[in-house]
Order: structure tokens, then C-alpha cells, then sequence
């Protein structure tokens, strides 16, 4: 594994956090319904970032980083898109404002973030510590690419997880919004607007996802520097993505299909690994298993790209001919 710098990941951490502050606190606190020229234009600045940011890593760190980010940041964005489905259907049944619904994306997925930074390091630690974890990993994201592939999914109603549901037995939440505020005053009684499980929803249910995405990106590296700035780049502008593609989400009837595929590939190739770098001793004796092929970083890239391309232009294609027999 390439050493970065430790200088470039400061200056990394200290810019993206500048992204998400002027995001939520400048940009996020105008409520308003963003329209399609400034969902383009966020989109093709944060995907330009995002390549710019490949780029860098290859000048400090090498090729093999940045062709690693580039794949963990196209499976993250992909994976995230499918994640908006979810997010059209909290939005939808809190009943939220749509001219708020941009600030609740920017808050929620700033909690997301936080939370998949704790559970990327864990993730890390693990796996730095004990190998054969790749064989659930893998298992796990074969699995999920076999639901994807039957249709199941994921239920398409709203159900509310643990923590938001032992939240509302101990706070106090009103049923109507306050604006943006978290707190309102009511007969002279202070209570919690739902906006404050609304935010914690979003965050929570994302990294409830991240259950699938983080795993298959460790299929790709084990940098957790890698690891985290794929995800960050890969939540930046996911809530002009929300607005731009919302109304389209369902017509995506491929996406499913090129997502089993990359999830697929990711698991089998983190058996591989994990064969590769055996220690269980009910397997080869305990030796790992050096003929077992390693995956170059390129082959992942371009599996990756061809998968989600192809899965995108398949959908594309049927949207406008079933449009075209419509008309």
C-alpha cells in the first residue's frame, strides 16, 4: 500500500470540510428548490473535484491509489444513487417541506459522514487485524448482489430503525415544522420539531446502507484514507442529485442490475483475497493460497464503469422508447 503523505491528507481533510461547511451553512441555509441548471452545475463540479482529486493522489502516491479512488468513488456514487429511493421515501412520509428538503439532505448526510467515518476506521482495525473477515465480507456482498438480481430490494415503505424509534419515547416531538428550527415553542412548552428525526433518519438509514457499501470498497483498497474521501466524494452533491434525478429514480429499471454486478465482482474478488492470505486452519491447512489470481486495480475499474455504463444506457434507452410509444 502507497504511503500518502501525511501533509496532503491534512490539506484533504481541511478542504472538504470547507465543502460541507459552506454546503450546509451558506448554501443550505437559503431554503429553496434547486433547479436544473444548479443541480448540473454542483453535480459537474463536485465529479470535476473528484477527478482532479485522482489526480493529485496519483502525483503524490502513485497510480495504484488513485486508480483504487477513482473505482471506490464510482462504486460509492452508484451505490448512493440507489440510496436516494430510500430518501424520497423519508421525505415523503415526515411530510417535509420541498423547499427545506435540500437543508435536511445537507444535515443528514454531514451526520452520514460522521458515522461512516466511525465505522470505516473500526472497519480498518478489523481487517488490518484479522484477514478472514473478506470471506463474510465477500459472502455478504454476493448475497446482496443475488437480492438485487431477484428484485428484492429492500422493503419500499418507510419503516422507522431502532434508534429514531427509542428516540421519540424519550423527546418530545410536535407534528408540524418550525421552519428550520430543531426546537419550538408551544403554550409556552418547549418541544423538538421533526425536523431533528428527520435528520437523525437520513444519517442513520444512510449508514445502514453502508453496510454493503463499505465492505465492497475494502474489496478495492485498504487505505482508509482512500476509503473515506471515496465516500466523501461520493455524498458531496448527493442532494443535487436528489432533486435532479427524483422524479426519474423509478424509470432507472437497470440500475439494480449493474449494481448486482459491481457488488458481485467486489465479493468474489474479496474471496480471492482472502484465500490468498489464508490463516484458517479448516482451509489449505491454515496457508494462504498462492495460486489463487489477484485482480488488478485497472480490471475493477473498468468492471465497475462498464457495469453501472451499460446498466445506465439500458435504462435510458427503454425510458425513451417507452416515451416515444406514449406519444
Amino acid at each position: 500500500m502507497a504511503e500518502t503523505p501525511l501533509a496532503f491528507m491534512i490539506v484533504t481533510y481541511a478542504v472538504l470540510a470547507v465543502f460541507f461547511v459552506a454546503d450546509l451553512f451558506v448554501v443550505g441555509r437559503k431554503p429553496h428548490v434547486p433547479g436544473t441548471k444548479e443541480c448540473v452545475q454542483h453535480i459537474a463540479f463536485f465529479v470535476a473535484a473528484a477527478l482532479v482529486f485522482g489526480g493529485l493522489v496519483w502525483w503524490v502516491s502513485g497510480s495504484k491509489p488513485a486508480l483504487e479512488f477513482y473505482s471506490g468513488w464510482l462504486t460509492e456514487y452508484s451505490l448512493s444513487i440507489d440510496n436516494l429511493f430510500v430518501f424520497v421515501i423519508i421525505m415523503t412520509n415526515f411530510a417535509v417541506p420541498r423547499k427545506l428538503q435540500k437543508y435536511v439532505l445537507s444535515v443528514g448526510i454531514a451526520i452520514a459522514l460522521v458515522l461512516r467515518g466511525i465505522f470505516i476506521f473500526v472497519g480498518a482495525a478489523i481487517i488490518e487485524r484479522f484477514t478472514w473477515v473478506f470471506f463474510i465480507f465477500g459472502a455478504f456482498l454476493i448475497y446482496t448482489a443475488v437480492k438485487l438480481v431477484a428484485g428484492d430490494d429492500g422493503d419500499e415503505e418507510y419503516h422507522e430503525n431502532a434508534i429514531i424509534h427509542a428516540l421519540r419515547k424519550v423527546v418530545k416531538v410536535t407534528d408540524s415544522y418550525d421552519g428550520e428550527k430543531l426546537r419550538t415553542t408551544i403554550d409556552g412548552k418547549r418541544f423538538f420539531t421533526p425536523m431533528l428525526i428527520v435528520f437523525l433518519t437520513i444519517g442513520t438509514t444512510d449508514v445502514m446502507f453502508a453496510f454493503d457499501s463499505i465492505p465492497a470498497i475494502f474489496g478495492l483498497t485498504r487505505d482508509p484514507f482512500i476509503v473515506f474521501t471515496s465516500n466523501i466524494f461520493a455524498l458531496l452533491g448527493l442532494q443535487q442529485l436528489y432533486f435532479l434525478l427524483g422524479a426519474l429514480l423509478d424509470k432507472l429499471e437497470y440500475l439494480p442490475y449493474g449494481l448486482a454486478a459491481v457488488l458481485g465482482f467486489i465479493g468474489v474478488k474479496l474471496v480471492m483475497e482472502a484465500l490468498h492470505g489464508n490463516s484458517l486452519p479448516f482451509i489449505n491447512g491454515g496457508n494462504p493460497i498462492t495460486q489463487v489470481p489477484e485482480i488488478p486495480t485497472w480490471v475493477s475499474l473498468a468492471v465497475i464503469v462498464v457495469a453501472i455504463g451499460a446498466a445506465a444506457l439500458a435504462s435510458v434507452v427503454k425510458m425513451r422508447r417507452q416515451d416515444a410509444k406514449a406519444q
